[in-house]
This record gives structure tokens, sequence and C-alpha cells, in this order.
């Protein structure tokens, strides 16, 4: 029974980016830490200065009820009151002869407690009392021996009022954090990012000449590691070339003489013999052409459209087919960074063998978000599948079904994969839905 994976799932929703994977570990903790924090201040903050301005204010209303009952009705109450109103800045009035009625309502839960344990503690018993919010203001009405008494008082006398500047420094202290977290990491990630490309153009066969090593201690040493792999290949790959082609050059020198001792002698003689001497220059071109592998070309720009034309051409030419035994369907403006002459000769070669086995080739150019396809297809004897890799062995040969080298070096299949992998990409066989060989060159956008 398979258990439920949750991080599994939630990578799913993660970004692949290392920048943005990175920005999310580092700021993550900080804000949620922060947001905790401001929040338990805050609400600690505000509960505590709402309670106390309440306590003050029902002191305040407790004074002037203590005030309005301990003196006489009089100038001298009247002034007083007055003087209060004044000074705590109320508005303070006296509706005589009147009552509150039951249910006294409470619009203002924060102001009523206090008021109600204020009169407990002052007046001796609870006093019935009313309040109630009107605009920016609060209404205290409270019941006493003459009448009630109606306080109208400021609402930012009950209200912290710096509450909004509290949540505005925190939102810019958070925005200064993500923008100093976001300039750093981009300046960490982004000799990552370099070296990532640098290793992705080198696998398609593209120079990488301005490439140098920067950054922290680590993306340094790996970057070094890269340029002296690049190197080490390059070398690898020049002198294989440079000792085969030595090893060419000395052997046509004596094929070359040996071609011209012939040609002295008589014709039914020394066909045979020519024919020898030019099946082993041939192979030596073949031999030559899988050491060079990646070198001899620079990558350029290139409509693939117009390389696929001229393949087809080619090998139309040479195996003297027709129209009728060879249809092109490229679309054009697909244009890749590629070394133009090694995928002509890879697809004129793959071309050529299709030609060489079936009746009638399909060759095609298709395009996706992530590949560029040229399609071989033929209807010929095909390969079993079983045996697709083992076409593909340097100077391997099929013994039985369809065999892609006959008459050459057994080394057509393995250039064609050599050159298609030095760009990124891959040759793949399958069936064709002709019910011979499909040979997919797969080229990365």
């Amino acid at each position: 029974m398979n258990r439920p994976r949750p991080f599994r799932i939630l990578k799913r929703w993660l970004p692949r980016g290392l920048f943005w994977r990175s920005l999310i570990i580092i700021v993550t903790p900080v804000v949620l830490l922060q947001c905790f924090v401001s929040y338990a201040f805050f609400v600690r903050h505000y509960d505590i200065m709402t309670a106390r301005m309440a306590r003050g204010v029902a002191a305040d209303v407790a004074f002037l009820v203590n005030l309005e009952e301990s003196k006489p009705v009089g100038a001298e109450r009247t002034q007083l009151l007055d003087m209060a109103a004044r000074n705590l800045q109320y508005q303070i009035s006296l509706i005589p002869n009147e009552s509150l009625s039951k249910p006294y309502r409470h619009a203002a839960p924060y102001l009523s407690g206090p008021l109600n344990a204020t009169f407990r503690s002052t007046l001796g018993e609870t006093r019935p009392f009313s309040t109630r919010i009107e605009d920016d203001h609060a209404e205290v009405r409270v019941e006493v021996k003459d009448g009630v008494l109606r306080v109208l008082l400021p609402i930012k006398r009950l209200e912290v009022s710096n509450a909004d500047v509290f949540v505005l420094w925190m939102v810019i202290s958070s925005l200064v954090l993500l923008a100093v977290a976001i300039l750093f990491l981009r300046g960490q990630v982004r000799p990552i990012e370099r070296l990532a490309q640098a290793a992705e153009s080198f696998g398609k066969g593209r120079p990488v000449s301005d490439f140098k090593p920067y950054g922290a201690a680590e993306v340094r040493r790996a970057a070094q590691a890269f340029i002296t792999m690049r190197e080490r290949i390059e070398r690898y790959v020049q002198q294989r070339t440079e000792m085969l082609a030595g090893v060419s050059h000395d052997i046509k020198t004596p094929l070359t003489r040996m071609k011209l001792e012939l040609a002295m002698m008589p014709e039914a003689d020394s066909k045979a013999m020519k024919d020898d001497i030019a099946e082993m220059e041939h192979m030596l071109d073949e031999y030559l052409d899988f050491a060079r592998g990646e070198t001899g070309e620079d990558a350029q720009p290139s409509d693939l459209s117009d390389i696929v034309h001229d393949a087809a051409l080619s090998a139309s030419k040479a195996r003297g087919a027709g129209p009728e035994r060879l249809t092109v369907d490229a679309v054009s403006g697909v244009v890749l960074t590629i070394r133009r002459q090694a995928i002509k000769r890879c697809t004129t070669n793959l071309i050529d063998n299709a030609l060489k086995h079936g009746k009638h080739v399909e060759v095609s150019l298709k395009q996706n978000e992530r590949w560029v396809e040229i399609v071989v297809d033929d209807d010929g004897p095909g390969i079993p599948k079983s045996r697709h890799e083992e076409a593909f062995r340097p100077f391997h040969r099929l013994d039985e079904g369809r065999n892609l080298q006959t008459g050459g070096s057994g080394l057509g299949l393995a250039i064609a994969r050599d050159v298609a992998r030095s760009h990124g990409g891959d040759l793949l066989l399958s069936e064709s839905p002709k019910r011979g060989l499909r040979a997919t060159i797969r080229l990365p956008v």
C-alpha cells in the first residue's frame, strides 16, 4: 500500500528554479516569524492600551457622576461640570427626570466592562448605564438621582491611534527584507545559472569561449572543473582526429601509387583491384569522419529545411532515385545553431540507407516546444527492435535481416548518432508506419 507523500505533492507547486527556491527557503521562515511576533505584540499592545484608556474614561465618568450627585442643583454644579467638560474635552449634559429602561444597550463592549467595574468600586453598586458609538464619538448615558447624565467623548480617547503606523512599518520592513534577499540571492545564483548554460551549450556542440569562473568558492571550483573537463575532452578529440588523419594520410600515399600502377595495367586485369582500392579509400574517409566527431566545423544558425532538402538531393543523386521514390516534407523557418555539414552528412547517410533498402522513402521535419526532429521512414525490411542498439555499435554489421552497413565499414549509424549527440540530441530507431525502419534525428531547441 502506497502511503501519501505530502512533500511530493507540494513539489508540484514549488518553482523549479534555484533562485526562487532559495528565496522561498530564506524569506518564508523570516516572514512567518515576523508575522507571528507582530501579531502577538500588536494584539497584546492593542488590548492593553484599549483597556487602559477605557479605564481612564470610566474613571472620568465616575467622577462626573459623583460630582453631579454630591452637589445640589445650582450655579456651582453647573460651573464645575462646564469646567470638567473643557478640561476633559467632553460634551456633558443632564437630562432631568429621565431614567434608563432595561435592557441597557451597549454598542461599545470594550467600554462597558471598565465602566461597570469602576462604578462598582467607586459608587458601591452597579449603576444603570448604556453606551453607543456615534460617528467619531462615543456616548455614555448614566442614570443619576436627578435624571440621566449624558457624556459625549471623542472616539480617539478609547482607541489606539498608531495601530495603522505599526502595520505600515511592519509591511515596509518585510518589503525591505525581500528586496535585500532578492539582491543578494541574484548575485549568488547568477554564477550557477551561467555554469548551467555553459554546460548545456557545450553539450549541444556550441562554443563556450567567454565563460569564466566567478561567484562563491564552491561555484568557482565547479566552474574550474567544468573548464578543465572541457579542455581535456577537446584535447582528446583533437589528438584522436590528428592521429587518424595521419594514419589516413600515410595509408593513402601507397594507395595512390597503387592506383597509378593499376592505371597502366590492362582494364580487365585491374578492375577488381581498382574497386578494392576505392572501397578502402571510402573506409578511410569514414574512419576519419568518425574520429573527427565534434571538431572541424563551428556551429552557426542554420535553416534545417535547407539542410534536409540538400541531403535528400545528394542521396537521391547518389542512388539515382527519382521523386516517385523520395518524398520530402520539411517546414521552413526552423533555425538552430548547429554544425551544418555534420547534420547534412548525418541526414544524407540515413536517407541513403533508406533508399538502399526501401522502394519508397519519406523525409519529414517536425518541431515542438522541446525538440526538432528529422524523421526518415522507409518500407524496407527494417531492423528487429531487440537489435536497435546493436546497429549503433562502431565497426559492427548485422548478420541477418536488414544491414544498414552493407558494403561499408560499419560506421554509418555510429557516425550519425555521434553527430546527433554532439548537438545535445540523439538518433533513435523505431518501426515505421510504412512497415520498414524509422530513423529520427532529435535535436534540442
